[in-house]
């Protein structure tokens, strides 16, 4: 099988395309055949050397995909060749054939596309859960969205309006905000104005209920954005480590701090149903609109890489074998 892989950490110029054996499948796994393949900032922190890498050189990247079932293990009982299946947390994606655990296949109904499906498999259910396990959001919530116009972003700001929440994005461009205001900010302000102080305003002075941070670096104005007894969401660090929180400002602010990680929430094939099932269903219903992804040949993944890291695209790349 073909395989987009790397040897040595460093930039987009290190993948290569080039031919590898088939995966040997175990007697709880399924062979998948791949149709298209979600690509994330985090196989870019993987290619560099700063974020968990799987095997041995050659590497392969992806966690994340959609495809055909070719070939079940002996141990299979629910799934058959065929069925379409995509998951989200898999590695060795960026290949024509990936051996994927039962327990984390996601199945795909036929009115979802493989293109669809893995542009929203990570990202969807990242937003999923911080709007509902990491903070419920409330009907009349003030909501806070860090870089709003991003694939997280993006869903988060639509599943809060589904919520009744009133959102608040935050972006680098004025491009980029009015990505945010297409999907439902009311408000979207640049990272370079003075953004607490208009939240403030916005807020009466009293700040918003919630603050999904993703940036990092302004975890302290994201907790003076929030209002006494607010919550700030943290689960990432784009633009950097964050300062340390005094817990005594935790104490006489009332305010919450949570962390979120998908991998805690995602716990059983049960879990990956359910919760894929709720945003296919918003999906089709047209609450949720997934912006077409930009598409590149697994061969070209060089590309690929190159725009992400760029961060001029707001939609999702896609690795199309």
């Amino acid at each position: 099988m073909k395989a987009l892989v790397f040897n040595k950490f460093g930039g987009p110029e290190v993948l290569y395309c080039c031919e590898i054996p088939d995966p040997t499948i175990k007697p709880d796994e399924i062979l998948v055949r791949m149709k298209a393949i979600g690509l994330n900032f985090a196989d870019v922190y993987r290619r560099k050397g700063n974020y968990h890498l799987v095997g041995e050189p050659p590497y392969i990247l992806g966690y994340e995909g959609a495809g055909v079932v070719e070939k079940v293990g002996s141990k299979v009982t629910n799934i058959k060749v065929g069925d379409r299946i995509g998951f989200a947390d898999v590695p060795f994606a960026n290949s024509e054939l990936v051996a994927v655990p039962i327990e984390k296949a996601i199945p795909i109904p036929d009115d979802i596309s493989f293109e669809i499906a893995s542009s929203v498999f990570l990202q969807g259910l990242t937003a999923l859960y911080l709007s509902t396990d990491s903070y419920s959001i409330n009907p009349g919530d003030w909501v806070l969205v860090h870089a709003a116009a991003g694939g997280v972003g993006q869903l988060l700001v639509q599943i809060a309006k589904l919520s009744g929440g009133k959102v608040i994005g935050l972006t680098s461009s004025k491009e980029k905000a009015l990505v945010a205001q297409s999907a439902g900010a009311e408000h979207v302000f640049l990272y370079e104005e003075s953004w607490v102080e208009k939240i403030k305003e916005i807020t009466e002075e009293k700040g918003v209920d919630v603050v999904y941070e993703s940036v990092g670096s302004t975890l302290n104005d994201s907790f003076a954005s929030t209002r006494i007894g607010g919550t700030v969401v943290f689960y990432g660090m784009a633009g950097g480590d964050p300062a340390p929180v005094d817990p005594r400002m935790l104490m006489d602010t009332s305010k919450t701090l949570t962390g979120g990680d998908l991998w805690n929430v995602l716990t059983s094939f049960e879990e990956r149903v359910n919760r894929s099932n709720q945003l296919y269903q918003w999906i089709r219903e047209g609450k949720l609109k997934i912006e077409t992804p930009t598409t590149f040949s697994l061969e070209n993944g060089q590309e690929a890489h190159k725009l992400l890291e760029s961060r001029k695209s707001t939609g999702k790349i896609l690795l199309i074998p």
